[in-house]
């Protein structure tokens, strides 16, 4: 029996996302919060090359600004690549190339999406065997969104967001993705939300302990059924980041005047997302953000997650 000869490269690609649905529960003792959320992988792709090499580096290309994004030590996919290492037992290091085409801070998740293709680039180019589970385990390990990343598709959240059940979803969803030219903390935007549940705590409902994705939601991405989803789009997450970013309010009023069916901020933003009805639709959106001045992206889902490419 002869065995197959282990690569020298490996490429690999994980897509970008959007929460259709984010309820974000109450502060708890520890700083975090548990979050309820439907995600839908969609067709914005970080692409990860990863060639062997002795040490661990990462650079960038592609057409997002990433001088804000480390390359140290701390980078979301050099931490992937150290910890499928040290849980093989795996001696040596890799390269990764990473041409980004999700927003930086722009809540659709490129950070983890980036983790997610480095974790399945690595398994594969060193051979280590650890299989989709372990993978999926490890992702928990590098941050929320990056199970969802490496899974895809569409899924519901809970837990950190983390815990995953795959949801069923009938069609493709058409999107136009705002992008900022500004980032947005997502820790900031949490602070923003827990300041305004505080200060208005004698005029607003509580924050559920336990929150849930709505009935209808799900209905919708099961039936593929765009306006009854754009009826029930919902992020806790939309308000404080509005508060941030005050012009994120124009943005959604303008997409939603040029024919989209309804806009949110997606994540923590600053990106937003506009469900349309059709590809014409979308195309039409893209145009008139395009006019007033946005870097205007379209995109469809529900897509594959992380899948090696060669």
């Amino acid at each position: 029996m002869t065995s197959t000869p282990a690569p020298d490269r490996v490429r690999t690609r994980a897509p970008g996302k959007i929460n259709v649905h984010l309820s974000v529960g109450a502060l708890q003792d520890d700083g975090y919060h548990d979050i309820a959320t439907a995600y839908q992988a969609v067709s914005l792709y970080e692409d990860v090359t990863a060639e062997r090499a002795d040490d661990f580096s990462v650079r960038f290309t592609g057409p997002i600004d990433t001088s804000s994004v480390p390359t140290d030590d701390t980078n979301l996919a050099i931490r992937a690549a150290r910890l499928v290492a040290r849980t093989s037992g795996h001696r040596g290091g890799v390269h990764l190339t990473i041409e980004k085409q999700v927003p930086v801070a722009g809540g659709m998740g490129g950070g983890s999406a980036d983790a997610a293709a480095t974790l399945l680039a690595v398994d594969t180019l060193w051979g280590t065997g650890l299989g989709r589970d372990e993978l999926l385990r490890l992702a928990a390990e590098l941050g929320a969104d990056v199970p969802f990343a490496f899974a895809g598709g569409t899924a519901v959240g809970t837990g950190r967001g983390d815990e995953l059940s795959p949801a069923l979803a009938k069609g493709e969803f058409h999107w136009v993705l705002a992008l900022s030219e500004t980032g947005l903390s997502t820790p900031a935007v949490y602070r923003a939300l827990d300041e305004h549940r505080e200060r208005y705590r004698a005029d607003i409902s509580p924050a559920p302990r336990t929150p849930v994705v709505e009935a209808q939601v799900l209905q919708a991405l099961r039936a593929g059924d765009a306006e009854l989803l754009a009826e029930n789009l919902h992020n806790d997450l939309q308000a404080p980041a509005m508060r941030l970013q005050p012009a994120l309010a124009q943005t959604l009023e303008l997409g939603e005047r040029s024919g989209a069916l309804a806009g949110l901020v997606s994540g923590s933003g600053p990106t937003v997302a506009f469900l349309v009805p059709d590809r014409d639709a979308a195309l039409e959106v893209q145009v008139a953000l395009s006019a007033s001045g946005f870097v205007a992206l379209r995109a469809n889902g529900p897509v594959h997650g992380a899948r090696v490419l060669h």
